[in-house]
């Protein structure tokens, strides 16, 4: 099936294929076409070109986009998209002036989650999933990961990693999956971490790579959490199954997580709200990419990563929602790019940059996705009839995507 869109307004993040993530100055440009038509062939980008070079073409489908802009759909590379239930009364128990902690007493955060997870059935988790994959598909979100991280016993951690790979049956959406074992430690281990991490290693490891539920592996390296021994042990087991690192880093606390992240070679090192200099420079000249989560930010009223720093040091940067029930509530990339700009110091440019090509980089899928480019996946995003791309941060809080393509298929 050939698809044209024609007449478009301006054509954004129009890259060769050699362009696999953007770094420092790199990021403040933002290639764009005007006055342009797009043709995708099957699934894939066939061509492009300003409309006085647009030939006699063929096409079973024509979309007129005047006045709109075309960009690769949102790229999500940091959520934890399946899990059950809310815990909006957490919401609510912060705003009355409870603490972390003694939400926690009242068997709240992570624990809560995880309870919820484990006493809901597998379909029953797959359709709640359902529901909020579709609301940010139609968001313009066209690739995402899903961690694990909200069962904490082997049996639950499993089941939400097959939620996710079943979700990639019902949508034309790229699916990453992440083996997120060490999010937090169950009440029945708090007083044996290392009991903990053995069975991470030993029991749960081995039958997630048996069933190939996992893409990557991660850990939640924090202060009361778990430490850069732990981190060590959890991605060299990742390693021998195959499974490249991502770690949660400096959310609350620098304690060399980002440096052991360098030294393991992981794809990205997320949160970052907390950046020393030493930080920065072992991210310098490496594969691993700094990912930036603003909303989860903005809803528990922590720092934001300082893009600007980074950005500044010549370094790359993606952004992500983290997507989850209790410190981001919220998988809308276009809310996460307004706060990139209004929050974090970037201009439109650099956020819209680290929302497709560096956030294709973040999930291993750079070569596919992220840009408007010559054989690439055809996941895009149509806007409505818009100014520019400055708007689209601009008028924060608005979803202004008229349309969606997927594997060039619209999305109805």
């Amino acid at each position: 099936m050939k698809t044209l869109i024609k007449n478009i307004k301006q054509l954004v993040q129009v890259r060769d294929q050699n362009i696999t993530k953007l770094k420092g100055k790199q990021m403040s440009y933002l290639p764009t076409l005007s006055n342009a038509w797009l043709l995708i062939n099957e699934d894939k980008i066939e061509n492009f070109g300003g409309m006085g070079t647009l030939p006699n073409i063929e096409t079973d489908q024509e979309i007129d986009a005047t006045g709109k802009l075309v960009l690769p759909s949102w790229v999500d590379s940091h959520t934890h998209l399946v899990y059950a239930g809310h815990r909006e009364q957490e919401f609510v128990d912060k705003i009355n002036g409870l603490t972390y902690e003694e939400i926690a007493a009242k068997g709240g955060g992570i624990v809560n989650s995880a309870r919820q997870l484990q006493n809901t059935s597998e379909e029953e988790l797959y359709q709640q999933s359902l529901q909020r994959l579709e609301q940010v598909i139609k968001m313009g979100t066209g690739a995402i990961e899903i961690k694990s991280g909200y069962g904490l016993t082997p049996e639950a951690e499993i089941k939400m990693l097959r939620v996710a790979k079943k979700l990639q049956k019902a949508h034309p959406i790229l699916i990453k999956t992440t083996f997120l074992g060490a999010h937090a430690l169950p009440a029945e281990f708090k007083d044996n971490k290392q009991g903990y991490i053995d069975q991470i290693c030993n029991d749960m490891l081995p039958k997630i790579a048996e069933e190939n539920l996992a893409d990557f592996i991660d850990i939640f390296c924090e202060q009361g959490y778990f430490d850069i021994h732990d981190t060590e042990q959890v991605l060299e087991a990742g390693k021998k199954y195959g499974l490249r690192g991502k770690i949660h880093v400096n959310q609350f606390n620098s304690i060399g997580g980002v440096k052991t992240g360098v030294d393991y070679n992981v794809l990205s090192v997320d949160h970052l709200e907390v950046m020393k200099d030493e930080d920065i420079e072992a991210l310098k000249n490496t594969d691993t990419i700094p990912v930036a989560l603003p909303s989860c930010s903005l809803f528990i009223k922590i720092p934001y990563a300082p893009a600007r720093k980074m950005i500044d040091a010549d370094l790359p940067l993606a952004l992500a929602t983290d997507y989850n029930p209790g410190s981001s509530p919220n998988g809308n990339m276009n809310l996460v790019v307004s706060l990139a700009c209004i929050k974090m110091g970037m201009t439109p440019e650099e956020a819209i940059n680290a929302a497709t090509l560096n956030a294709a980089y973040a999930m291993g899928i750079e070569k596919t996705h992220g840009s408007i480019t010559k054989g690439k996946i055809a996941n895009l995003l149509i806007t409505d009839q818009v100014p520019s791309y400055g708007f689209l941060p601009y008028s924060f809080g608005n979803n202004h995507i008229s349309q969606v393509i997927l594997g060039g298929k619209l999305v109805q």
